[in-house]
C-alpha cells in the first residue's frame, strides 16, 4: 500500500509547505518503503511513498502526463491497465510500465472539455468520496 500527501490551492511561499509535506510523507513511509517522490508546482505539492508492485524499475511517482500538464499520485492497482494501454497506444506516449500511468490518458479524455485543466483532486459530494 502506498502513501500520498497532497497540498492544493497554495498561494504563499512554497519552501515551508514543501518541508512540511516532506515531514508528513516521512511519517507514512512505512506504507511505501520502496520509493519516495515529490512534485512541487506553483499551486500544489504531491508527495508519494511507493510500494512497488507493478513496474518496480520505472513506476516512480508522482507520474507526469506525456505533455507534463497533469501530475498524478496514486495508491492503488489498475487491474485492466494493459487493456487501457492498448486502447491508447496510438494516441498517448507512455513513459513507464506502471499500471497507474494508464490513468493519465483516461483523465485527459474525461476532462478534455477543460472543466478541470489543473489536474486537482476531485471531491464527490454525492458519493461522499475524495
Amino acid at each position: 500500500m502506498c502513501g500520498i500527501v497532497a497540498i492544493f490551492n497554495i498561494s504563499g511561499p512554497m519552501g515551508q509547505l514543501r518541508d512540511k509535506a516532506l515531514r508528513m510523507s516521512q511519517k507514512i513511509r512505512h506504507r511505501g518503503p520502496d520509493w519516495s517522490g515529490i512534485y512541487t508546482g506553483h499551486t500544489a505539492i504531491l508527495a508519494h511513498e511507493r510500494l512497488s508492485i507493478v513496474d518496480p524499475q520505472s513506476g516512480r511517482q508522482p507520474l507526469f502526463s506525456c505533455d507534463r500538464k497533469q501530475i498524478l499520485a496514486v495508491n492503488g492497482e489498475i487491474y485492466n491497465h494493459q487493456d487501457i494501454r492498448a486502447q491508447y497506444a496510438n494516441s498517448y506516449t507512455f513513459a513507464t510500465g506502471s499500471d497507474c500511468e494508464s490513468i493519465l490518458p483516461l483523465y485527459r479524455d474525461l476532462f478534455a472539455d477543460g472543466r478541470d485543466p489543473s489536474g486537482r483532486a476531485v471531491h464527490d459530494v454525492h458519493a461522499q468520496a475524495y
